[in-house]
């Protein structure tokens, strides 16, 4: 009986993953897509958050399950957390050193995490 090799473990590079997270959002429509960089911030929870809208709560919650089905099926990564699935006016998902916030948009406004984290470097890729 011989001792197969597991195969070699890869590294999922955190841009990587901001990559293919963006392109779920905007397979789906998400509005508003923006990340923050808080890698050079004192006491930041994550290196990045990518932030994004829908416009009702059927689409806040199909951008997030997209997320999960790509992120998984290309990546090979599950979210260590989820919340607010139940709801869908603020899905948080979180992969560690990224996490992604899928919002209904009078949710986003409220909570304003762009300015909140406003120190931190941020990418844009729709307008706001």
């Amino acid at each position: 009986m011989s001792i197969k090799e597991a195969p070699p473990i890869t590294k999922v590079t955190d841009e990587a993953l901001a990559d293919l997270i963006i392109d779920s959002i905007q397979d789906i429509k998400g509005k508003r897509i923006v990340k923050l960089d808080l890698r050079q911030l004192d006491n930041a929870p994550t290196n990045y958050f990518i932030i994004c809208e829908g416009e009702s709560n059927t689409q806040v919650r199909a951008i997030s399950q997209n997320i999960n089905r790509r992120i998984k099926d290309e990546l090979g990564v599950v979210p260590n957390h989820s919340e607010g699935l139940l709801d869908s006016r603020w899905i948080l998902v979180d992969y560690f050193d990224l996490i992604v916030h899928i919002f209904y948009p009078e949710t986003r406004t409220f909570y304003d995490l762009e300015n909140l984290w406003n120190d931190a470097k941020i990418a844009v890729y729709e307008d706001l």
